[in-house]
């Protein structure tokens, strides 16, 4: 039996990516709470968890795209359990055409995606930051640098879990309190349902492979993870190029002089 290392709240936790992240921490002495709408497929995932690890294991069946559920999970972290991980693995697509797609299914993919990790993430910070300890891993997605057609509304819900990471780690950067963005690429999981994946086979990278990586960077302290990125200069370079535009767009507030109406 492995001795504790604290306990991790998952969301997402019944499948995919934040399955495997529940069996990678129950191996490391974690304790778990999984969070996720299938309660069947919680309770299997618990029952091997503590057999396989000794770990506690608590499950809680939540769909976090409604305000009462999300609340009750946002209430754990000021119960008496003592979390100190949050990982934010649960998403929604809403994939095709921004014209056509169901509004139904984009109100969701906002709720989970945007929403849900926001508010876990802040009740997370005050509590950790309190302690002055805790991590907290969100989940991405290269599409956050690119905007494509039929995947408008989950491009850009990922552009905003980079943003608003890099702004808790900006925050939160000296109280003790780590937050991680995971930006995959392609996973093999169940988001494309069962509908054929729309991309090469060569591109997808299995589920277990992406939360080894992205545990492996976590603890070399890198904050935000493209596991697919060999070259880490090719993201520096990036950054350093995002960092000169912000410079240029605040160096006053006159518009710039291609706009002057006399010149036309």
């Amino acid at each position: 039996m492995n001795s504790s290392k604290g306990t991790t709240l998952i969301t997402g936790a019944s499948s995919g990516i934040g399955a495997v992240y529940a069996d990678r921490l129950a191996a490391r002495g974690h304790h778990l709470i999984l969070v996720a709408r299938r309660r069947d497929r919680l309770e299997e995932q618990a029952a091997r968890l503590h057999t396989a690890y000794g770990s506690k294991v608590e499950i809680f069946p939540a769909d976090l795209a409604k305000e009462e559920d999300l609340g009750r999970v946002e209430a754990l972290f000021t119960s008496t359990r003592d979390i100190d991980m949050l990982v934010n693995s649960a998403g929604l697509g809403a994939l095709g055409p921004g014209a056509a797609v169901d509004l139904k299914m984009v109100d969701g993919l906002v709720r989970v995606n945007v929403l849900a990790l926001t508010r876990l993430s802040l009740v997370a910070a005050r509590v950790f930051a309190q302690r002055k300890q805790g991590t907290i891993i969100n989940i991405g997605s290269i599409l956050a640098l690119m905007p494509v057609s039929g995947a408008s509304s989950y491009s850009a819900s990922k552009a905003y879990v980079l943003n608003f990471s890099r702004s808790l780690q900006a925050e939160l950067g000296q109280s003790g309190v780590t937050v991680q963005a995971v930006m995959p690429s392609m996973v093999h999981s169940e988001f494309f349902g069962d509908q054929p994946a729309p991309f090469p086979e060569q591109l997808f990278m299995s589920a277990e492979t992406l939360v080894d990586t992205a545990l492996s960077a976590l603890d070399q302290g890198e904050l935000i993870t493209f596991p697919t990125l060999h070259d880490v200069t090719q993201w520096q370079e990036f950054d350093n190029a995002r960092i000169l535009l912000v410079k240029s767009l605040t160096q006053g507030g006159q518009p710039a002089a291609r706009y002057n109406q006399s010149n036309a």
